[in-house]
């Protein structure tokens, strides 16, 4: 993913020996649509990658989302609030995935595939070998970078982790994009109260694609996947339709259940990102929900992050924590805003929907409190930024 791929780049320009463990023979991208925030492009910037990501994304300068049947705007945020030309960049996962795995295979950077990390064994000297699932020992690393999700197994081995799954997660498919249907350069969004979140995302082109792509996503509940299932397709577009007819042009694209991905999410926050010389980034060391969207500029964040602090520390124990003093207050910053946000828009509670129907969304309406959502969304919260507006992390 883009947390290890990012790590690695930055670490062999620092004139580091790198190798990248993948668990398939050939590493691929796995999910859907993302945004890409300034934050993150500075970070593609830094590695000299945004133009090749510009290439593959789509400009969204808006997020709008209306509540159902009624219509009523209750969300609005504008990037033209803020000082310059600030907007989010939104790409299918495999355009962010082909543009880092494309520079790193230019570099040269070993890969090894067909590696299921189990366990880390430390060894004298604070060094590290990976354990794969066949018990397989391999290396003895200055610095083990783990970088495999939520769900890594290292997780457990390391850190008295407490993990919170959470209710809600999304149904996603990714459709050609129909012509002048949905708002040129938005996200749009519809809410049933809380329980019901749909969204149109557009992303681009990715992997040859020669038109471009739109995500389409719908909020479900973990537990009634297999509900959904049994239903049938039909029965659930049906509904859809009921809710935002102009999503049918979208929905006669999908003729089977196995066009949507159902992704589920969890939230966990790591107090401390390292343990001896292994390191902890993306949403391995801190996972949410995606109502934000920072998961994958958080993750980049962390990498370049990451190699910063080992170029400013000889010592790896001072390199690591300077690495956690670096990522520190944004990363609590945005887990915990995540988990105040996210039960707005996902959860079965009637008096939060009422809330930010009813009192909230007026106050978006005034200039300041415009700007200040506007700055939240970009990721900046947290951060010192340059005279440039670039993240010094």
């Amino acid at each position: 993913g883009p947390a290890g791929l990012s790590a690695a780049l930055f670490l062999h320009r620092a004139g580091h020996r790198v190798t990248l463990f993948e668990r398939f023979s050939e590493p691929k991208p796995l999910g859907s649509g993302l945004m890409l925030q300034m934050t993150g492009l500075h970070v593609l910037e830094r590695l000299g990658l945004r133009e090749a990501i510009h290439a593959r994304g789509h400009r969204v300068d808006r997020f709008v989302g209306r509540v159902v049947p009624s219509g009523r705007l209750v969300l609005d945020v504008r990037y033209n609030v803020l000082r310059g030309d600030q907007y989010a960049l939104t790409v299918h996962r495999g355009a962010l995935f082909e543009v880092l795995f494309n520079e790193v295979r230019r570099a040269g950077i070993a890969l090894e595939g067909n590696f299921e990390l189990q366990t880390i064994d430390m060894i004298s000297g604070g060094r590290g070998a990976l354990v794969d699932s066949k018990g397989r020992r391999v290396g003895s690393f200055d610095l083990v970078v783990d970088a495999l999700g939520s769900r890594s197994p290292t997780l457990p081995q390391f850190y008295r982790l407490r993990t919170e799954s959470l209710d809600y997660g999304a149904l996603w498919a990714t459709l050609p994009m129909p012509p002048a249907r949905f708002q040129p350069n938005t996200l749009e969004q519809r809410y049933q109260r809380a329980s019901v979140m749909i969204g149109v995302l557009p992303v681009g082109r990715h992997g040859g694609v020669s038109e471009d792509q739109v995500t389409f996503f719908w909020s479900l509940r973990g537990r009634d996947f297999e509900a959904w299932r049994q239903a049938g397709l039909d029965a659930w577009k049906d509904r859809v339709r009921s809710l935002w007819p102009e999503t049918d042009v979208l929905l006669n694209g999908i003729s089977s259940a196995e066009q949507l991905v159902f992704a589920r999410y969890s939230h966990h926050t790591l107090r401390q990102p390292y343990f001896g010389n292994v390191a902890t980034i993306g949403d391995a060391a801190h996972s949410t929900s995606p109502q934000l969207g920072q998961g994958a500029n958080m993750a980049m964040l962390d990498a370049a992050a990451l190699a910063d602090a080992l170029t400013e520390h000889a010592d790896m124990s001072h390199a690591l924590a300077g690495y956690a003093k670096k990522r520190r207050l944004h990363i609590r910053l945005y887990q915990a805003l995540s988990a105040a946000f996210t039960p707005f828009y996902q959860s079965n509670s009637r008096a939060l929907p009422f809330v930010r129907d009813i009192l909230v969304a007026p106050t978006m309406r005034m200039p300041f409190v415009s700007r200040l959502l506007a700055y939240m969304v970009v990721g900046s919260w947290g951060l010192r930024m340059d005279r440039n507006g670039a993240p010094r992390v």
